[in-house]
């Protein structure tokens, strides 16, 4: 009977009380899975289980994960996402290549913009953080602007990002922001809906980026992964993590380097 399973009272709410009790007496609970965010094995009747709920516009799937990884929880995401979450669970999914780069379509604050995100570890204070890199391919203008400039910077510090002037600093925690990682593999970046609403996609991947076994060993660690953002132009496609530190430090030197810390999908902010 797999008495470490835990069934919120979110996920509850969305597949009932029948199915709820089922899982928790062991009907419809696995005997073992595979961690939809370590990728790792896990067995609810000797492990601390999560279920988590991944729900589209038209379809649900209902995973599970170390109660250590994530907590149960119910996931908004967009019905591609969900496919690609499902092809990443069933192992049908290609993988991207670990530590690349790649830009995906995404709205954001003056419209249509394509973000590129690459992963990364950054050291930090003698530890190793999971981390990831945001620029944009284009210069992002404020909503009802009609000018060339770019405010990609000031719009996320309004939503809470720090400016950066010493990468060897840890970023501060960004309180109702998370990251997404679901069958080990890196799926979105959620921000608050408006209105109190749930969490909606900030940044999503059209296809399931791959993560280094390094970089998920880490936010393993820590829960939580430091997002850096900067403009167009200022970090580029960095082939090495040395690197990609180099230029974060040139960036914040610059005054053109953003910040800020994230947990993984669900967890309460402190």
């Amino acid at each position: 009977m797999p008495r470490m399973l835990d069934v919120s009272d979110e996920v509850r709410a969305e597949i009932g009380d029948e199915e709820a009790d089922r899982l928790l007496v062991g009907d419809d609970a696995p005997r073992s899975y595979d961690c939809t965010s370590c990728r790792t094995p896990g067995d609810p009747e000797n492990d601390r289980t999560s279920t988590v709920l991944f729900v589209g516009e038209e379809t649900a799937v209902l995973a599970f994960a170390h109660a250590t990884c994530i907590p149960s929880q119910v996931v908004s995401v967009s019905e591609e996402q969900l496919q690609g979450a499902v092809r990443s669970i069933t192992g049908d999914s290609p993988a991207s290549g670990p530590g690349a780069g790649a830009p995906a379509p995404q709205n954001v604050p003056g419209g249509q913009a394509v973000l590129g995100i690459t992963s990364g570890l950054v050291l930090i204070g003698g530890e190793l953080h999971p981390a990831l890199v945001v620029e944009p391919t284009a210069p992002i203008a404020r909503p009802g602007s009609d000018g060339p400039g770019d405010d990609f910077l000031p719009l996320l510090i309004e939503q809470g990002f720090i400016p950066v002037t010493d990468t060897s600093e840890l970023p501060t925690l960004l309180g109702g922001w998370s990251v997404l990682l679901a069958a080990g593999q890196l799926h979105a970046v959620l921000q608050p809906g408006s209105e109190g609403a749930g969490q909606v996609a900030w940044w999503q991947a059209h296809q399931a980026l791959s993560v280094t076994d390094g970089w998920r060993t880490a936010v393993q660690k820590t829960q939580r992964v430091l997002i850096y953002a900067a403009p167009v132009g200022s970090i580029g496609q960095q082939p090495r993590e040395d690197l990609l530190r180099d230029a974060l430090d040139k960036a914040a030197a610059a005054g053109k380097l953003v910040a800020a810390a994230m947990p993984l999908a669900g967890t309460p902010g402190a």
